[in-house]
């Protein structure tokens, strides 16, 4: 028998441990577990290679948890320690101090380091058990127990079956890890895909006669197969094993490389509801099946934060940090890859199955135009298969846009000028007045489209966006074909004195101009460049925030050639006729949004009263 104590220099190691190793502290099932699957790895190699001799037997690993003996045990068949290697691994994990300790080991691997791993479980425990059998016939099986001070036991016992049995006496202070539900959390999390079967076993719960012993794990999940040997039910069905509640999704991408680094993977486009109830860390990052994270920021484009699946690469580390990420050269290169594969797949589907692309688009405009604004290399081939919908349900990609407006939506600057609604119910009538002059208006209404506009006016050459509803349907080329009114100068003067009047929290312009008699009597319009800065700083705050609280500035465009002012501007009642025009002026401004609050409730009010009038004049005329 050996006692002796751990070769630490100045000062006990195992507060450091407890306190810093680990932020959470169920990570230790991971790395005990992990190093079991390390163990069964290796006798796999060494008996391929005929190192290692007799059968390999049933490699699997036993989770068992005894809440009356207050232990957690964690057991492998695998290739098992000598007693030399035991004196190695375990008692010389640190030959400094503490602060040397943490310096060291703060970004290290952990699999396949035994010794860090397995002092996880000192975070948890307060004494800790190891029984161990050597692949080496000719080793004597070794007892090792360490009850967290730098204080060790190490001796021969009878032998014993191949592997490694580990039993921790868990602290007073981490009971949570004696309940089973808690165990099968971590188990499921962690160790959902590792390649050696995993069982869990609760000896307080009775086994039924004849119940199947199930593992807890997918040891062969399909990211590791060659996409030649999997179906698409094969991808919905893991998708469906990643989340149980999710729809099917769109299509994914299936991630192979081993040059110049290594990475597998499976990445799915997800529906994306209008609602926008967005869920980011939806991607989960393996290193050899072993879930390391899902918060894959630096290795995920941010534009592809949205995507879900699984990305697994032994390029990185299991106790991965932001740190690491941001200065490692294969974490950039990773990046680099992914967006790349996801632009190829989105043009593959749009030249060869564009109908399906477009019946998707809902869902995959999200993703292409968030990007496009922040990925020029992704923006160079996204431009081929970006596409706009117009309020007809036709899909235009840039150039087919471009053709087809060619001749009408050119500002006199030589732009094209993309339309664009917003809403198209609420802008139906600016709509309306567009497509009878043959414009094409196009549909920007999700989250992203108001920055999308700004971006690609910068990005694409030539390329001036108006909403539809930001100025009377002639001017929004630029090319100012308004016709003479029909009204005389005076006319024109008197109605424009009657609607300058004062609406609270708005800049209002009037403007007395002939358009044509189908053209509503009032038109409101706002100036696009002020309405896109307050939308933007209500939205984003920043240097634009202080335009979200100026007043909206309004152009009311009357429509001198409308009949209604042949007799309006005859009305011998001044009152009747204020009231008239009030009127028209809020139906404009309610159009766009503008009429709240008291405003709102004057005009109801005032629109119920000149009806009262009017059917009182009929009654009398009766």
């Amino acid at each position: 028998m050996q006692k002796g104590q751990i070769r630490v220099q100045t000062e006990n190691i195992f507060p450091i441990i407890k306190k810093f190793l680990y932020s959470d502290h169920e990570i230790f099932v991971r790395e005990l577990v992990s190093n079991a699957v390390d163990a069964s790895q290796k006798i796999k190699t060494l008996t391929g290679i005929g190192e290692a001799k007799g059968e390999i037997g049933d490699l699997r690993i036993d989770v068992i948890l005894d809440a009356k003996e207050k232990t957690l045990t964690i057991q492998d068949r695998g290739v098992g320690m000598t007693k030399e290697e035991v004196d190695k691994y375990l008692n010389q994990v640190a030959f400094s101090g503490a602060e040397e300790f943490l310096t060291k080991y703060k970004d290290a691997n952990i699999i396949g380091h035994f010794g860090l791993g397995f002092y996880s479980s000192f975070m948890v425990s307060e004494k800790v058990e190891v029984l161990t059998q050597s692949y080496n016939e000719e080793a004597p099986t070794v007892y090792w127990s360490c009850d967290g001070s730098p204080e060790f036991e190490l001796y021969e016992v009878e032998k014993k079956e191949r592997g490694t049995k580990i039993i921790l006496h868990i602290n007073d202070e981490s009971k949570e890890f004696l309940e089973a539900h808690r165990i099968k959390s971590i188990l499921e999390k962690f160790c959902k895909f590792l390649p050696i079967p995993i069982y869990f076993t609760d000896v307080a719960e009775e086994k039924k006669k004849d119940e199947e012993e199930k593992s807890i794990n997918n040891t062969n999940p399909i990211w590791v197969k060659k996409p030649s040997e999997l179906t698409k039910e094969d991808y919905e069905k893991f998708y469906r094993e990643l989340y149980p509640f999710g729809e099917t999704p769109l299509f994914w991408i299936h991630l192979n490389v081993d040059y110049p680094f290594n990475l597998t993977g499976i990445l799915y486009f997800p529906k994306i509801k209008q609602s926008y109830e967005i869920q980011k860390d939806k991607i989960q990052l393996y290193s050899n099946q072993v879930f390391v994270t899902d918060e894959v920021k630096e290795i995920v484009p941010e534009f592809l934060m949205l995507l879900h699946g699984v990305i697994d690469s032994p390029d990185i580390p299991l106790n991965v940090s932001r740190s690491y990420l941001q200065g490692d050269p294969n974490v950039k290169k990773i990046n680099n890859h992914i967006t790349k594969k996801v632009a190829d797949k989105l043009e593959e589907i749009f030249k060869n199955e564009r109908t399906e692309f477009e019946q998707k688009w809902e869902s995959l405009g999200l993703f292409v135009k968030y990007g496009m604004m922040t990925d020029d290399k992704f923006l160079e081939k996204a431009n081929k298969f970006l596409v706009m919908e117009d309020v007809n349900g036709k899909f235009f990609t840039l150039e087919e846009y471009k053709t087809a407006t060619e001749t009408l939506q050119k500002n006199k600057e030589g732009k094209h000028v993309i339309i664009y609604t917003t809403n198209p119910v609420q802008q139906d009538a600016y709509i309306q007045a567009a497509k009878a002059k043959d414009y094409v208006v196009v549909k920007m209404e999700t989250l992203v489209d108001a920055a999308f506009i700004n971006n690609m006016e910068m990005k694409w050459e030539n390329v001036h966006f108006v909403r539809v509803d930001a100025d009377i349907i002639d001017n929004l080329i630029d090319k100012q074909e308004t016709n003479d009114s029909i009204l005389s100068k005076s006319e024109s003067e008197e109605l424009k004195k009657l609607f300058e009047f004062p609406v609270p929290e708005l800049h209002v312009t009037v403007e007395v101009k002939g358009l044509n008699t189908n053209t509503a009597p009032v038109v409101a319009t706002r100036p696009e460049f002020m309405r896109r800065m307050k939308d933007m700083g209500a939205v984003g705050g920043g240097m634009t925030a202080f335009y979200a609280t100026m007043p909206d500035e309004v152009t009311l465009t009357v429509n001198g050639n409308h009949p209604i002012y042949q007799n309006l501007l005859k009305e011998a009642d001044i009152e009747k006729k204020e009231k008239q025009i009030r009127n028209l002026a809020d139906l404009a401004l309610l159009s766009q949004g503008l009429l709240k609050g008291a405003e709102l409730t004057n005009f109801i009010n005032r629109s119920v009263e000149l009806m009262d009038g009017i059917k009182k004049a009929v009654n009398a005329a009766v």
